[in-house]
């Protein structure tokens, strides 16, 4: 039934984002079938055919009568929804993170461009920095300021994940845009990087939107080009 299959999707999705965002972590068990349909308000069967989704990504795996367990391992895209930090982490690469600031902001100008009727955002900026304290990249995250986010600055990130904390609040991204480019470093950016100015970084700059198009989350990042790389495919047929 379209109306069924519509559902399952939809579960799947939200599922999904919870586990690349750390709610359900890698080896837990996902909440038991009676929580989880009376949670979305569906069947049995809708549910499973959810999980069946799931299985087949590679995210969980259902053993019977004991139930489903996280099995994503977080891979190494350039997507800082999966963290950064930690796919660098697993190719032997340790990072610290410090953040520059996380508060409540006016920016009138981001608002026309996103086409927002509020210019009110959350701010979050951190470095990335190897172990020698030189940063690998610079990150401006700018989260309109919804109701559900109110305060958030003074409450603190969910166990120190903007990802986490956004799909806690029920802001899941369907999909995103990007653009990249290649700039050098001003004086602050250099400071704040420790690194030279004028030095040249890949700057991507990234819109993630939900289901219904609203925006999610306003990304900025400044990347060090001997750390991240950009790959780009195309389908039989497609030309760049």
């Amino acid at each position: 039934m379209p109306g069924q299959v519509h559902k399952h999707h939809r579960i799947a999705r939200v599922l999904a984002a919870e586990i690349r965002a750390g709610v359900h972590t890698d080896g837990s068990r996902l909440p038991g079938e009676h929580a989880l349909t009376q949670r979305f308000g569906v069947s049995r069967t809708t549910l499973r055919q959810a999980l069946q989704v799931l299985g087949e990504e590679g995210l969980i795996a259902t053993h019977a009568g004991i139930g489903s367990f996280v099995t994503f391992d977080g891979g190494a895209p350039l997507d800082h929804r999966l963290g950064w930090t930690r796919a660098l982490a697993e190719q032997g690469t340790e990072l610290t993170t410090e953040t520059i600031r996380f508060e409540q902001v006016t920016d009138d100008a981001l608002a026309a461009e996103l086409g927002l009727a509020s210019s009110a955002f959350i701010a979050l900026d951190r470095v990335r920095r190897l172990p020698d304290g030189q940063g690998v990249s610079l990150e401006h995250s700018r989260v309109p300021a919804t109701e559900e986010l109110a305060g958030l600055p003074e409450r603190g990130l969910d166990g120190g994940s903007l990802s986490r904390t956004l799909v806690a609040a029920g802001r899941v991204t369907e999909s995103g845009e990007g653009l990249v480019t290649v700039r050098g470093l001003d004086a602050a950016e250099a400071a704040l990087l420790h690194r030279a100015q004028g030095e040249s970084f890949l700057r991507l700059s990234q819109v993630y939107r939900a289901a219904d198009g609203s925006v999610v989350e306003h990304v900025t990042s400044l990347l060090d080009p001997a750390r991240f790389e950009l790959h780009i495919r195309s389908g039989r047929g497609g030309r760049l």
